[in-house]
C-alpha cells in the first residue's frame, strides 16, 4: 500500500505539506522513480502541475537518513539506496488555484484534486492507496472515496486516488436523494441559500433520466461537489463518481441565469460518469499522465456530452423547449462565431486539443469540439429517429458503447463508433462522418432538413451591428480606446483593417463610444482612420452589397406544423409541441 498524508501548517501561505510513505522490498533495484502527473483528465492539454511543488525530499522513515535524489524530468524523480527501505517523500504543494480542476487551502476549507499534487512510483500504479488528512476538529470530507478512519480515504489504485477530488471544512452542506437506490449526495461549500426542495427535485429528474437512457450506473454512489464562489466564475469537471463544479456569484444561485448554468453543468458532468469515465476511448485505456494523450473522439467524449447535457434537462421536464432552445441558440451563435469550422474538422480539433484546444488560439484556424459536437451529436440523433420512426436514436448508440465498452473496460476505437452508429441507422452512414466529422461541410441545410421532422427549423436572421454584419469586423472599447479584436475573412474589412487596429475617427469625426452610429448612415464607403503600431493611418472601408456576415442562427417551431411533426416533437422532446 502506498500511504499518502496531507497537512498544512499555515493556510494563509497556500502551501500543503504532502508524504508519501511506501516500503520497498530488498530484492528491488536500487534506484526507484517517481512521476507527479502533467495532465488531469477532462482538460486534454499539458499543465505541468510540477511547477507547483516546492522542495522534495526523499528520506529513510524509520531513521530519517536523507536518501539520494535526482530530478530526471520537469516532473520526475529519481531517489537511489531506496531498496530494502521505508521510503518516506516530503514536499511542498501550493494549493491556489480555484476552479474546477485545481487545488485550494485557506482558513475555510481544505480542496484537493489529486491529479494536482499526489506522485506515483513508476510500476506501482496498481497498489492501494490510502489518504490521511490532517484536519481541525470539527471539519468534515466531502469524496467520492469510503473513509476507512476519521480523516482516512481509501482507494482500488493510484487512477481512483487522483479521480476523487474533496473538499473538507467545517461548513459543507450535504442534501442526499436515491434514484433506483443509488444514492446521490449534493455537497455545497460557500455562502449560498439553495432552494434544497427545489434542487433535490430538478436533480432527481435528470438523474432518472440519464439512468434510464443508459440501463445500468457504472458506481455504487454518486457526489456532485460544489463549490459555491462570492463573484462570478463557471466550471466543472467529471470523475468517477463525482464531479466538482465551480458557480459564483452566490447570492444569485437560484437567479434564472445561475441556476440554469447549476442544472446544465450538473446534467453535462453526470452524463460523463458514462460517456468518458466508462465509456474511455482506446487511447486512454489506462492514462499515461506524463504525456499527450492523443485521440480523435472528443467530439464523442465532450460533443455529444454538450447535446445531452442540455437536452435531457428538457426531455426530464426541468426545462422547457423554450429554454431548451435558448440553450442550443447559444451553442449555435459559437459555432457560427468563428470561421475556423471552414478549417478544421472535428476528428484533428480532437487532436488540437492538446496543441491550443483551451485558448482563442489564432484566428479563424480551429473548430470547438463542443460546441460543433454538440451540433453534429443533435443532426445524428434526428437522423437517427427519422430513419427508423423513432423507434432507434442516439440513446440506442450510447447504450451499444456502454454495453460494449463501458461495462467491459475496453477503450473504443474510431472504427467502433462507425460500425455503431451504421448498426443502428441500418444504412451507411460515411457520408455523415465524411462530411461533418473528419470533413468541414457546412450544417446549415442538413440541420434545417433533420430539424423540421421535429417540426422544427434553423431561422436565419441579419446582424444588426453594421460593422459586423455588413463590414464583417468587431471591436471593443478599452480604456476610452475602440480597438479591433475580429475580422473575417474575406469580408470588406479584411481589405482594409487589421487586428488590433485602435479606430479613432470616421469620416473625420472622432470616435468615441459612438463607432456604430458614425457607421450607420448607409454610405457606400467610410475613411477610417486608425493608429496601427502607433503610426496614424486612413484607411477606405467599402461594402460589399448583398453580402451580410455573422448572421444569426436560431431554432424555432414551425408556425404551422403537421400532425406529424408535432409527434415527432413530443416523441423527441418528450413535451407538446
Amino acid at each position: 500500500m502506498i500511504h499518502y498524508y496531507v497537512s498544512f501548517d499555515n493556510p494563509l501561505t497556500f502551501y500543503l505539506q504532502v508524504q508519501m510513505t511506501f516500503e520497498v522490498a530488498a530484492t528491488a533495484p536500487q534506484a526507484l522513480e517517481l512521476q507527479l502527473p502533467a495532465w488531469r483528465p477532462g482538460r486534454y492539454e499539458l499543465q505541468n502541475f510540477a511547477q507547483k511543488v516546492q522542495r522534495v525530499v526523499a528520506e529513510d522513515a524509520a531513521t530519517n537518513e536523507v536518501l539520494p535524489l535526482r530530478k530526471l524530468t520537469k516532473d520526475r524523480w529519481q531517489v537511489s539506496g531506496a531498496a530494502g527501505r521505508t521510503v518516506r517523500v516530503r514536499y511542498n504543494f501550493y494549493a491556489h488555484q480555484m476552479d474546477a480542476g485545481g487545488s485550494w487551502l485557506d482558513e475555510s476549507q481544505l480542496y484537493i484534486n489529486g491529479v494536482q499534487c499526489f506522485m506515483y512510483v513508476e510500476g506501482r500504479q496498481a497498489e492501494t492507496c490510502q489518504l490521511q488528512l490532517a484536519l481541525p476538529e470539527g471539519w468534515q470530507i466531502a469524496c467520492g472515496l469510503p473513509q476507512s478512519a476519521p480523516n482516512t480515504l481509501q482507494a482500488r489504485n493510484f487512477d481512483e486516488l487522483v479521480d476523487a477530488p474533496l473538499i473538507a471544512s467545517p461548513t459543507l452542506v450535504q442534501q442526499t436523494y436515491a434514484v433506483q437506490g443509488i444514492p446521490f449526495s449534493i455537497w455545497v461549500q460557500g455562502e449560498c441559500a439553495p432552494d434544497w426542495p427545489r434542487l433535490l427535485r430538478d436533480f432527481a429528474a435528470f438523474s432518472q433520466e440519464q439512468l434510464a437512457l443508459f440501463g445500468g450506473f457504472p458506481v455504487q454512489d454518486y457526489h456532485f461537489l460544489n463549490q459555491i464562489l462570492p463573484y462570478k466564475h463557471y466550471h466543472g469537471v467529471e470523475h468517477m463518481n463525482s464531479t466538482v463544479i465551480v458557480l459564483g456569484p452566490a447570492e444569485l444561485l437560484m437567479t434564472e441565469g445561475l441556476y440554469k448554468e447549476l442544472l446544465g453543468v450538473s446534467c453535462h458532468e453526470l452524463f460523463h460518469t458514462w460517456n468518458i469515465k466508462s465509456i474511455r476511448p482506446a487511447e486512454m485505456q489506462p492514462y499515461d499522465f506524463t504525456r499527450e494523450n492523443y485521440f480523435r473522439t472528443c467530439f464523442i467524449a465532450e460533443g455529444i456530452t454538450t447535446y445531452y447535457g442540455e437536452y435531457l434537462l428538457a426531455r426530464a421536464g426541468v426545462r422547457t423547449a423554450e429554454q431548451y432552445f435558448a440553450e442550443l441558440n447559444i451553442v449555435l451563435r459559437k459555432h457560427y462565431d468563428d470561421y475556423g469550422r471552414y478549417n478544421l474538422s472535428l476528428a484533428d480539433a480532437s487532436m488540437d486539443l492538446w496543441l491550443d484546444g483551451y485558448k482563442p488560439g489564432v484566428p479563424d484556424r480551429k473548430v470547438s469540439v463542443y460546441h460543433k459536437g454538440a451540433l453534429v451529436a443533435l443532426l445524428l440523433d434526428l437522423t437517427l429517429r427519422r430513419l427508423s420512426h423513432h423507434q432507434r436514436s442516439l440513446d440506442d448508440v450510447m447504450r451499444r458503447l456502454y454495453e460494449e465498452f463501458g461495462l467491459t473496460g475496453i477503450g473504443y476505437t474510431e472504427d467502433d463508433y462507425l460500425r455503431i452508429v451504421t448498426e443502428v441507422a441500418g444504412r451507411d452512414m460515411h457520408t455523415y462522418f465524411d462530411k461533418f466529422i473528419y470533413g468541414t461541410a457546412p450544417l446549415e441545410e442538413p440541420l434545417d432538413k433533420a430539424l423540421s421532422f421535429v417540426g422544427c427549423t434553423l431561422h436565419l436572421e441579419p446582424n444588426v451591428s453594421v460593422a459586423e454584419g455588413v463590414f464583417g469586423f468587431r471591436s471593443v472599447v478599452k480604456n476610452e480606446r475602440t480597438e479591433v479584436t475580429d475580422i473575417l475573412p474575406g469580408s470588406p474589412a479584411a481589405a482594409a483593417l487589421t487586428v488590433d487596429d485602435e479606430i479613432v475617427a470616421v469620416n473625420g469625426r472622432r470616435v468615441d463610444m459612438n463607432l456604430q452610429s458614425l457607421l450607420n448612415d448607409h454610405a457606400a464607403s467610410y475613411e477610417i482612420s486608425v493608429f496601427r503600431q502607433n503610426r496614424l493611418l486612413t484607411v477606405t472601408l467599402t461594402g460589399q452589397p448583398g453580402q451580410q456576415f455573422w448572421p444569426k442562427y436560431t431554432v424555432e417551431k414551425l408556425a404551422e406544423p403537421t400532425p406529424e411533426q408535432q409527434a415527432s416533437f413530443r416523441e423527441w422532446l418528450k413535451q407538446e409541441f
